[in-house]
């Protein structure tokens, strides 16, 4: 494989959701399947292979609706893949999210034995999204794919989750949500003030050179792993009410509150970044694409007096901030997708209204381990590479109402204490996200 062949991206070949954000608005639909004949479950691949959307035409998908496909490691196995062609994926892939989940800090409320089933369990197959800019088209299209998938009795719909935008774009704690993903090289992305550079292809995408300049480990034969990513698929229940509880509690006034809130997340709900805003929320600078993330730790904030080196978008990617050490920020970034499911808790509501209301993870990446788990694991869930020890991601992290927060001021820094877990990890699997001809050459086994 020449070198020009690994730096230019088949853009018609790659699922979509690698390269490209979800629509806005967005509404969208979750289907996990479960195989049981591997001939029908061949036939689905088939008919669903046409009508997956790439990287190439994802701006023009038919009936407005697009589709993409990933499978888990059981799904591989209930399709019938070689065993030669399943011992060469990655060992993480292989063992599930499920079986790893200790080391990224799914404990107590988000262990596997409290998942939401069939999350976590053989039973998942297929993971099957469907999303469209407008809600009558996706339920026209989830309405065809039911009358279609009929006459397939050996492949089921197991679950189904239903996703929407809330209002404004935010997320249920408040915040503006998906501001910032990498700039992938080859994506045809012009790339925004504060990306940096473009990250090599291959940290997503295999069968490209990654930012170490290797090939990454890729399933045989070629036309199976080239062009594919592997995805960690991940519902999170959002506690909106404990959230907003902690905030009103730790704060001496509803300005403080939104200031706390902002430190938490290193932005204000607006999108504003505290390095460029710190002393109160601009919402005109969060709506500029140009301006709303270019900016650094090292120079600007090195301290972290503007955004606390323990807020989330920090601990999520560094940026610069880490340069004088070791650690190599970009062979750890992953593309993040969200999509928020369940209601809006009203505006000033602290008690828990018992509805389930979060969101949905797409978390791709070409790497699990240096990638996905890493960030869950070092940098969310364990403080020593930015000097706070055993203090963990504020929002994301695996607190247990013994969690710390610090906050770094002149002439004393804050320090909070009692931080309880705001997510709870209510299921996930590791998933192989294939290119649009190895869905075809999935379909095609049996000939």
């Amino acid at each position: 494989m020449t070198e020009q062949q690994t730096a230019l991206l088949e853009l018609d070949d790659i699922q979509s959701p690698v390269l490209r954000n979800r629509p806005l608005p967005y509404f969208g639909a979750f289907l996990l399947l479960r195989i049981d004949d591997p001939t029908q479950g061949r036939e689905l691949l088939r008919r669903l292979a046409p009508e997956v959307v790439s990287a190439a035409n994802w701006q023009k998908p038919a009936d407005k609706v697009g589709i993409s496909v990933a499978l888990t490691f059981q799904g591989l196995k209930a399709l019938g893949v070689p065993q030669a062609s399943l011992a060469s994926f990655s060992p993480e892939f292989k063992e599930g999210m499920a079986a790893r989940a200790e080391a990224i800090g799914d404990l107590g409320e988000s262990a596997p034995s409290n998942w939401e089933k069939p999350l976590g369990t053989q039973d998942v197959h297929v993971v099957l999204a469907v999303v469209s800019g407008e809600e009558a088209a996706l339920e026209h299209r989830l309405d065809l794919a039911r009358t279609r998938q009929h006459d397939l009795p050996g492949v089921s719909i197991i679950h189904r989750l239903d996703t929407a935008m809330l209002p404004g774009v935010r997320t249920h704690f408040g915040y503006r949500d998906g501001v910032s993903n990498p700039l992938i090289e080859g994506s045809g992305s012009l790339g925004l003030p504060g990306q940096g550079p473009a990250i090599k292809a291959g940290e997503f995408i295999l069968g490209y050179r990654d930012e170490l300049g290797h090939l990454p480990p890729m399933p045989q034969p070629e036309v199976l792993g080239r062009n594919g990513t592997y995805v960690a698929f991940r519902k999170v229940h959002t506690h909106v009410a404990e959230f907003r509880k902690y905030l009103h509690a730790n704060a001496k006034s509803p300005e403080e509150e939104e200031l706390l809130q902002a430190k938490f997340l290193g932005r204000w709900p607006s999108g504003a970044p505290l390095v460029l805003a710190p002393e109160r929320d601009d919402p005109e600078l969060a709506a500029d694409p140009h301006r709303n993330n270019d900016f650094g730790y090292y120079d600007e904030d090195p301290k972290g007096l503007k955004c606390p080196a323990g807020s989330h978008i920090r601990r999520t990617n560094p940026r610069d901030a880490l340069k004088d050490t070791s650690t190599a920020v970009n062979i750890h970034r992953i593309v993040r997708r969200g999509f928020i499911y369940g209601p809006r808790l009203p505006e000033g509501v602290m008690e828990d209204d018992g509805v389930d209301r979060g969101i949905m993870f797409l978390w791709a990446g070409a790497y699990l381990a240096r990638q996905f788990e890493f960030v869950k694991s070092q940098w969310h869930n364990d403080g020593d590479f930015v000097g706070l020890t055993d203090q963990k991601d504020p929002l994301a992290g695996a607190n247990d109402g013994t969690g710390k927060f610090t906050i770094p001021k002149r002439p004393v820094r804050r320090r909070l204490h009692g931080i309880p877990r705001f997510v709870t990890t209510k299921g996930g699997e590791y998933c192989f996200m294939p290119s649009i001809s190895a869905l075809h050459w999935l379909a095609d086994l049996d000939t």
